[in-house]
C-alpha cells in the first residue's frame, strides 16, 4: 500500500486507497474544517467534505469558480496544515511538457559526451549514461511524482488556460500518478501528491480528466460568510467596517459589471481602508479608493457616476450607522 504521510501523528487504516492521515485531527469532515480555520481559511460544509474525500480516497480535487473566490488558497492552506511542500504548477497558452514536466540538460550532456569520448566509451554506453536521470531537469509536475518523504501538494492553477493537448496529457498523472518519459520508462510516484487543480472556465474542460477527479464550484460568497472572511484575514478591522465593506461588495457584485471583485479583492479594499485608518465607509474615501476592487476604468466610472453613493447608503444603512 502506497502511504502519504500528513502530520506527525500517523495512524493506519485498513482501507487500501486511505493516505495516512492524523487520526485525531483529519478524520472527518468537521475536523477538516476546523483545520482550515486554524489557517484563516473561512469554509463551508460542501467544500470540507470535497477536501475530506480528495484525502481519503485518494483522487485529485477540481476547484471550478470565477477568480478570486479561493480556490488557489485551498492547496496553500492544506499544505500549511500537512506541513509539506507545495508544488504549483501555472498554467497558460502554449504550456508543454518541456515547461510542466521536465527537459534534458543539454550544456551537460554535450559535456558528459566529450568526457565520454575521451574515455573512448561505447556510444550506446554513453547514449545510455547522458539520457539518465541525472541529466533531467525536473519540472512541477515531475517534481511532484519524484517527490521523497511526505507527499506534496500539487497544485495545477488555472488549468482552463492551457491547450487541450496538454490537459489530456494529464490523464495517466491524475490516473495512475505516473509519468512516463521516452528515454527512461515510467515513473511512479513513490508517495502520490494531493492534487488540487482550478479552472476559472474561461474554457469547457473534457469529461476524461473531469471523470479523475472530485468536483466542487466555489460560489462568491454571500454578506455572513464575507464578513467573517474579511473579520478572519484583516486583523485590526472594526466590526462596523467590515460589514459595510461586506455588504457593500455583495451589492456591488449585482451591478452589471466587465469584471465582478472576487474575495480577493475584498480583502485589498479592507486592508487599504485599514491602512487609511478608516472607521467609517464614506462616498469620498469609497470613490478614492475604487481601484482596489474594480480593475476595468469603465467599470470604475460607471459605479462613480451612476451607484456608489447608493451603494454607500446601504452599506452603511446596514451596520447600523
Amino acid at each position: 500500500m502506497n502511504t502519504v504521510p500528513y502530520a506527525r501523528t500517523e495512524c493506519r487504516t485498513g482501507n487500501p486507497g486511505f493516505h495516512e492521515v492524523m487520526c485525531l485531527e483529519l478524520n472527518s469532515v468537521e475536523a477538516v474544517q476546523k483545520a482550515l480555520a486554524t489557517q484563516r481559511y473561512v469554509c463551508e460544509e460542501s467544500l470540507a467534505t470535497a477536501i475530506f474525500l480528495a484525502l481519503r480516497l485518494p483522487k485529485p480535487l477540481l476547484l471550478e469558480g470565477e477568480a478570486g473566490v479561493g480556490k488557489t488558497e485551498v492547496a496553500k492552506v492544506l499544505a500549511a496544515i500537512l506541513d509539506t511542500d507545495l508544488i504549483r504548477l501555472q498554467c497558460y497558452e502554449g504550456l508543454d511538457v518541456s515547461h510542466a514536466v521536465y527537459e534534458w540538460n543539454y550544456p551537460r550532456q554535450m559535456l558528459a559526451i566529450r568526457i565520454l569520448e575521451d574515455k573512448s566509451v561505447a556510444r550506446d554506453e554513453a547514449m545510455e549514461e547522458i539520457f539518465s536521470s541525472d541529466y533531467l531537469i525536473e519540472r512541477p509536475l515531475l517534481q511532484a511524482v519524484r517527490h521523497k518523504g511526505k507527499a506534496p501538494v500539487l497544485l495545477i492553477d488555472e488549468i482552463d488556460r492551457a491547450d487541450e493537448e496538454f490537459e489530456a496529457f494529464l490523464l495517466e498523472l491524475l490516473s495512475d500518478f505516473q509519468i512516463t518519459i521516452p528515454e527512461i520508462g515510467t515513473i511512479r510516484a513513490e508517495t502520490p501528491p494531493i492534487v488540487i487543480i482550478t479552472s476559472n472556465r474561461t474554457r469547457e474542460l473534457h469529461d476524461a480528466l473531469k471523470r479523475r477527479c472530485l468536483y466542487h464550484w466555489i460560489d462568491y460568497p454571500n454578506v455572513e460568510k464575507e464578513l467573517r472572511i474579511i473579520t478572519a484575514k484583516v486583523p485590526g478591522i472594526s466590526e462596523r467596517l467590515a460589514q459595510q465593506v461586506a455588504v457593500f461588495i455583495h451589492q456591488l457584485r449585482r451591478e452589471d459589471l466587465y469584471k465582478l471583485p472576487g474575495v480577493a479583492e475584498t480583502l485589498d479594499w479592507a486592508a487599504a481602508l485599514l491602512a487609511l485608518n478608516q472607521q467609517e465607509l464614506s462616498t469620498e474615501i469609497a470613490s478614492a479608493t475604487l481601484g482596489a476592487i474594480l480593475k476595468h476604468q469603465e467599470d470604475v466610472q460607471a459605479i462613480r457616476k451612476n451607484k456608489l453613493e447608493a451603494l454607500v447608503s446601504t452599506a452603511t444603512a446596514a451596520s447600523g450607522s
